[in-house]
């Protein structure tokens, strides 16, 4: 009975604080202000502050948690309103999206193991570009750690949401299918939210791209390990 109780609370409160972020991103809509972002961020400190366990919190949390997935199924509207374009455009997306699977596998491996980080940290590292229950499966049965696996992939989503419109601009890419295939490999369902508010097309991709992605790090991983480590 506690344990539901105290779970109760934790979920109410990220619904009521994501939901305040979401009205202040509302008003202003800047890409840093995107829901996710804020309201992580005062998550973390109002547990650091009070010194809440992450484990009391996730009682709650792992409810939300477990959402993710219906969430990630609903996203399958828009690609059945865009059926027709994507069909034409299949080949580019899945070129795209399984060249930044391999980019965003290699550049963690090779960046993390030249900066001399733990081995545990890397195998946790390198999913990071797959969706989070995706990159603990992965991370875990590389011999990393799940929870961090799911920092890394939070890292990777909230990075890619607040600065892929710089680096979409000075890249000079401006085709939408272009930009839901680099936002959906870099920063799967958190940058995929954003440009779905912006673009369904862009959306659209970018969920491919998302799904894509999550399936190529997960075969991909084990062999760059065996190459590389």
């Amino acid at each position: 009975m506690g344990n539901i109780f105290i779970g109760l609370i934790a979920f109410l409160a990220t619904v009521t604080v994501y939901y305040l972020s979401l009205r202040i991103y509302w008003r202003w809509t800047y890409t840093f202000l995107a829901p996710v972002i804020p309201s992580t961020v005062f998550i973390v400190v109002f547990l650091l502050v009070f010194q809440i366990p992450y484990e009391t919190y996730m009682i709650g949390g792992g409810w939300i948690n477990w959402l993710l997935g219906p969430a990630v199924v609903a996203l399958a509207y828009p690609l059945y309103e865009q059926r027709e374009t994507l069909k034409r455009l299949t080949v580019p997306i899945l070129t795209g999206t399984l060249t930044g699977a391999v980019a965003g596998v290699a550049t963690g491996l090779l960046l993390a193991k030249w900066a001399g980080v733990d081995e545990t940290i890397i195998y946790s590292l390198i999913p990071k570009n797959s969706t989070t229950p995706v990159a603990m499966e992965v991370a875990a049965s590389a011999g990393g750690i799940r929870s961090l696996a799911a920092v890394f992939v939070m890292i990777a989503g909230i990075g890619g949401a607040m600065l892929h419109r710089l680096v979409l601009k000075y890249s000079g890419i401006t085709d939408e299918a272009g930009k839901g295939v680099g936002v959906g490999s870099a920063s799967h369902a958190i940058g995929t939210a954003i440009v779905m508010e912006r673009s369904k097309m862009e959306g659209s991709v970018s969920t491919i791209a998302m799904v894509v992605s999550a399936v190529a790090v997960s075969v991909i991983t084990p062999w760059f390990i065996m190459w590389l480590m």
